[in-house]
């Protein structure tokens, strides 16, 4: 979905459980009237090694009836411009909440897992499940909220915000390589589904890659592997291959279906059964 928009009109079940398939985390919506947008644009040849994408959201939703959206974790940090309080959102470790009210438009700059930490200088894990303000890192941040904000069209908005990045960039840091390649090895290979599987593609000792997330990733490697399998599960909700849940505990490395619906539940709320019945 890099580069393209998708308008999501709040409608069926089956068009909501689609959402998280298509790649934007998101579990559940509530059904108000209104029209939302999420759109993702490629980040920049100059900012690649650091920027994931670049994603964008407006809304305008009927006064006093919000949208409530249930949204999936991801080992990345994002840098939200919003109007009054753009801030630096550390990784997530649970599902979390967010409600949508009246009109608005926020531009996000999502980061490669381990690749904030040039940014800040500080250990990532220290803002996991919270934010900080963007001038903590950024002292210019709220001049840079209002050169973005203020622009009419998607793509003013996401060159403003690759000028302001690009002015902060930090010098390359080859532990931040190191951090970005092992979550991408996650990602990539489902066979990855105990942390000695990944000490042994990373070639490094296990406590040294414990530190290596803490400080660059800000989730432990433990969790990264079980959170990407879960989504892989979710996937096949989506797709509605997910039926057979031993089978699929087994092909995501899980020793029996109790452990992986104990994660399941953990990071979704719900047992795979239950998730996977029509909302209604």
């Amino acid at each position: 979905m890099i580069g393209k928009t998708r308008h999501l009109k709040i409608e069926s079940p089956a068009r909501l459980r689609a959402a998280f398939g298509q790649g934007c985390g998101i579990l559940r919506h509530s059904p108000p009237q209104g029209v939302y947008r999420h759109a993702r644009y490629a980040a920049p040849a100059e900012l690649a090694d650091w920027v994931e994408h670049f994603w964008l959201e407006d809304w305008q939703f009927e006064s006093g009836v919000p949208q409530m959206r249930e949204v999936l974790p991801h080992p990345s940090v994002h840098l939200v411009f919003a109007p009054g309080r753009t801030r630096i959102y550390g990784v997530q470790l649970t599902r979390f909440v967010r409600q949508l009210n009246d009109k608005n438009c926020i531009l996000g700059i999502k980061f490669h897992p381990g690749t904030f930490f040039p940014f800040s200088r500080k250990p990532i894990s220290g803002i996991a499940n919270t934010s900080i303000l963007a001038t903590d890192v950024f002292p210019d941040a709220a001049d840079a909220e209002k050169d973005v904000l203020v622009c009419l069209r998607d793509e003013d908005m996401v060159e403003a915000a690759t000028n302001f990045l690009k002015a902060h960039l930090p010098s390359k840091d080859p532990r931040a390589d190191k951090a970005r390649h092992a979550v991408e090895q996650i990602a990539k290979n489902r066979s990855v589904t105990r942390v000695e599987h990944l000490v042994a593609q990373c070639g490094i000792a296990e406590r040294t890659l414990q530190r290596l997330f803490a400080r660059y990733v800000g989730a432990s490697p433990r969790w990264v592997i079980k959170r990407y399998r879960i989504y892989e599960a979710l996937e096949s909700v989506a797709r509605g291959t997910g039926a057979e849940w031993a089978n699929l505990a087994q092909d995501l490395g899980y020793f029996d279906q109790a452990h992986f619906t104990n994660d399941f539940k953990k990071l979704v709320g719900c047992s795979p059964t239950e998730y996977a019945q029509p909302l209604t």
